[in-house]
């Protein structure tokens, strides 16, 4: 059985864009479209049985009409094809009240031929072209799910967060006693488990977040547990596979070195021991690039827009998300030329520029006052400080004693 676990697609990200000029959708709207896109090319290339996807497929609670067709129309494409589908609900498709639909839940209203929701615990028996594998589904549950108004009577979010830990626990181990150990098993659960390494979802979190122990969900009477929520794909866990897919896509600078893609799950089941052997392994899709370049502007750098051009150029900006973040010192301020700058970056796909001014404490000369040192004295100190290199320094002593002399002259006459 050929399994592709995703999660996280995030349809609805604009940030980094602009409004494309020939379809009038966001930039960043395309890029996530077309990782999307690579996936349901490759799964109808490789003859995958069943696509899983584990929750939060838009950005928003409440995604625009644009963002469910594109999301919906390959959807199609992969049930049309004979593939199967399993949508799990994640934080990201909840509504904002209780009793309102699910984003995901169009699907089993509409009957979608292959499509299967899971929008609250439970086992689901699916069948592909290979069989029939278990899906353990464990969505991203309100705390209003697990808790009565007595559990959370005068608790702190530590407490609140034990006695979810131990509830969650509970439906996890009671939906693995559901399990038929005869056919393939899978925990698909949209949760944080503490230990993840986390990605730019720290930036996207809704309020508090219960988080699950590893020991919790790795019931070793699964053979694959399939999660979503974390945006950096990794493995917890070898035995059994305890896996966050990552998102499709990166979302911001968060993501910056993170690979991205899907993970490829074969379940090979002996027919007479009906024993099972898992293998998985990670498959990239190539998506849009970020790239954060840093340059520092010393005192002594006498052309600051060169060495800020000079530094871009060592890097591949190519249709890249560039982020340009320059640190110089007041001494710099003025002497950067924009338009200069902003050309060097034009072949990234979208670029942001932030500079960071340092502003030097005044310069205390011996603790005199400005009446008992000499201009010439005041300069000679004030370069001195600034650690010029000696030509520059001699140079600026020269043109500011001849500008000190020129001034004592003018005030003579």
């Amino acid at each position: 059985m050929k399994i592709i676990h995703f999660a996280d697609l995030h349809l609805g990200v604009e940030s980094y864009g602009y409004t494309d000029p020939s379809s009038g959708l966001s930039s960043r709207f395309l890029d996530f479209v077309s990782s999307f896109d690579k996936l349901v090319d490759y799964a109808l290339a490789h003859s995958i049985d069943l696509v899983l996807f584990c929750g939060d497929a838009y950005k928003s609670r409440d995604p625009s009409q644009t963002q469910q067709r594109e999301f919906a129309s390959r959807i199609k494409k992969l049930s049309e094809s004979g593939i199967t589908v399993f949508l799990l609900v994640g934080n990201h498709d909840l509504p904002n009240a209780v009793g309102r639909a699910t984003t995901p839940e169009i699907f089993d209203t509409l009957t979608v031929k292959n499509v299967h929701v899971a929008n609250r615990p439970d086992i689901h028996e699916i069948k592909t072209r290979s069989g029939i594998v278990q899906i353990a589904a464990l969505p991203w549950l309100r705390r209003s799910f697990l808790l009565i108004r007595e559990d959370t009577k005068n608790l702190n979010f530590d407490d609140l967060n034990r006695i979810m830990q131990r509830k969650l626990s509970v439906i996890i181990k009671n939906l693995s006693k559901k399990i038929n150990p005869s056919l393939p098993s899978i925990l698909a659960a949209h949760v944080w488990v503490s230990g993840a390494s986390i990605g730019s979802e720290k930036s996207m979190t809704i309020g508090q977040e219960h988080v699950l122990l590893p020991g919790t969900i790795a019931n070793p009477a699964f053979d694959y547990i399939a999660l979503g929520h974390i945006h950096r794909h990794q493995i917890l866990s070898k035995t059994p596979p305890l896996i966050y897919a990552g998102s499709l896509e990166r979302l911001d600078f968060g993501d910056e070195n993170d690979d991205k893609g899907f993970y490829l799950i074969d379940i090979i089941t002996d027919n007479e021991t009906s024993e099972k052997r898992v293998n998985y392994r990670f498959q990239p899709v190539n998506g849009r690039r970020f790239l954060t370049i840093n340059v520092t502007i010393q005192p002594q750098d006498t052309e600051p827009t060169v060495k800020i051009t000079d530094e871009i150029s060592h890097h591949d900006i190519t249709d890249a998300i560039v982020r340009l973040q320059i640190n110089f010192s007041q001494e710099s301020e003025g002497q950067i030329l924009d338009t200069e700058v902003r050309n060097a970056l034009k072949d990234a796909r979208y670029y942001t520029i932030t500079k960071e001014i340092k502003r030097q404490d005044r310069l205390r000369l011996n603790a005199h006052s400005a009446e008992e040192i000499t201009p010439m004295a005041a300069l000679e100190a004030y370069i001195a400080d600034r650690k010029f290199s000696k030509s520059y320094s001699r140079l600026l002593l020269k043109y500011g004693e001849e500008i000190i002399k020129e001034k004592a002259s003018t005030e003579k006459n």
